[in-house]
């Protein structure tokens, strides 16, 4: 069985109403986290320290939907 993998990260986004960073080398990464809950409580302390600047944002990248180039049919498949 394929692991539920989720990554945090955000940083200042050009507009607040785009996904675009101001600076990808200023992004922050907060962490990788085992399920879905862990990774939301990281993202919402994170959220809820910067919620005075409307360009800062974070996000939950769903790591384990990511699909290995190479096999037609990987194992992030068998997730749904």
């Amino acid at each position: 069985m394929a692991q539920r993998l989720h990554l945090v990260f955000g940083g200042e986004l050009i507009d607040p109403s785009k996904n675009a960073f101001k600076d990808v080398n200023d992004i922050h990464i907060v962490g990788m986290f085992p399920d879905y809950q862990s990774a939301f409580d990281a993202w919402k302390d994170n959220a809820q320290r910067t919620v005075d600047n409307a360009h800062m944002r974070y996000f939950i990248a769903h790591i384990h939907r990511l699909r290995e180039e190479e096999s037609e049919a990987s194992s992030t498949e068998e997730l749904g």
